[in-house]
C-alpha cells in the first residue's frame, strides 16, 4: 500500500527542515496516494473469494447471472424438528424476505451460483464435464453424479455430505445451468444419510455402494 512518505522522503536536505514545506508536499501528494490505494484495492474487492455485496453483484453481471431468483425457493427457511432445514442446512429468513421463500440469495450462496455459471460458460456440453464442474462447486465431501438414461433424459444424484437446503433448491430449480440442450432432467435424488453414498447393487464407491454402506436415495 502506498504511503505519503514515498514523496516526503524525496524532499532534499535544503528543505527537509522546513515544516511548512513538508506539510505542503504531504497535502499535495496525499490525493495521489489515495488514488493509488483505491486502484490497488480493486483486485481484492472483485476477487470472487473476497467480494461481497455490490462487488459480488458486479461479478455476477459480468458472468451473466443475478442473485435474484425468478421463482421463490420454498422449503429452505431454518426450522427446528424438520429434516433438511435444521442447523447448517436451513437459511434464516431475512427482514425483507417473503414468507413464501427466498428470492434474493445471500453472498455465500450467490458465490456458489457464480462459480456454477463460470463453469457453464466454459462447459463443452458433455455429461462428464458437467459432473466435474458440479463437484468443483460443492464441498469436497459432496459427490454429484449424472446418469444418462439413454432416452434424452438424465438423473442427477447427490451423495456424501448433503448440501444446504438452498443449494439443493437451486440445483432442483435449474439455476445451476449444466444440462445439455434438449435433454430433460427427469429426477434429482440425494442420499438420505449425510456422509453416505446412495444404495445400489454391484457398485462400491463414493457415489453408489451396496449393503451396510449405501443409504436409500430420496427425491428432491
Amino acid at each position: 500500500m502506498a504511503g505519503v512518505s514515498k514523496y516526503t522522503g524525496l524532499i532534499t536536505s535544503e528543505h527537509a527542515d522546513k515544516p511548512k514545506f513538508s506539510a505542503m508536499v504531504s497535502a499535495v501528494a496525499q490525493c495521489f496516494v489515495d488514488q493509488q490505494n483505491a486502484l490497488e484495492s480493486f483486485i481484492p474487492s472483485f476477487d470472487l473469494d473476497q467480494a461481497a455485496g455490490d462487488q459480488l453483484d458486479i461479478i455476477g453481471e459480468w458472468v451473466g447471472i443475478s442473485r435474484r431468483v425468478n421463482t421463490p425457493l420454498t422449503g429452505v427457511y431454518f426450522s427446528l424438528d424438520i429434516a433438511g432445514v435444521g442447523f447448517d442446512q436451513g437459511v434464516w429468513q431475512g427482514p425483507f424476505d417473503p414468507s413464501t421463500g427466498v428470492t434474493l440469495l445471500d453472498d455465500d450462496t450467490y458465490r456458489v451460483l457464480i462459480r456454477a455459471k463460470i463453469g457453464a460458460n466454459h462447459w463443452d456440453g458433455t455429461l462428464g464435464t458437467s459432473a466435474a464442474i458440479l463437484n468443483q462447486i460443492f464441498d469436497n465431501g459432496t459427490h454429484v453424479f449424472i446418469q444418462d438414461n439413454q432416452d434424452m433424459t438424465m438423473t442427477i444424484g447427490v451423495s456424501g455430505t448433503i448440501p444446504s437446503a438452498i443449494l439443493l433448491a437451486l440445483l432442483k430449480g435449474g439455476y445451476i445451468p449444466l444440462k445439455p440442450e434438449g435433454v430433460l432432467v427427469n429426477s434429482y435424488i440425494v442420499t438420505s444419510s449425510s456422509g453416505s453414498s446412495i444404495f445400489g447393487f454391484d457398485m462400491s464407491g463414493p457415489y453408489v455402494s451396496g449393503f451396510d454402506s449405501g443409504s436409500w436415495a430420496k427425491p428432491l
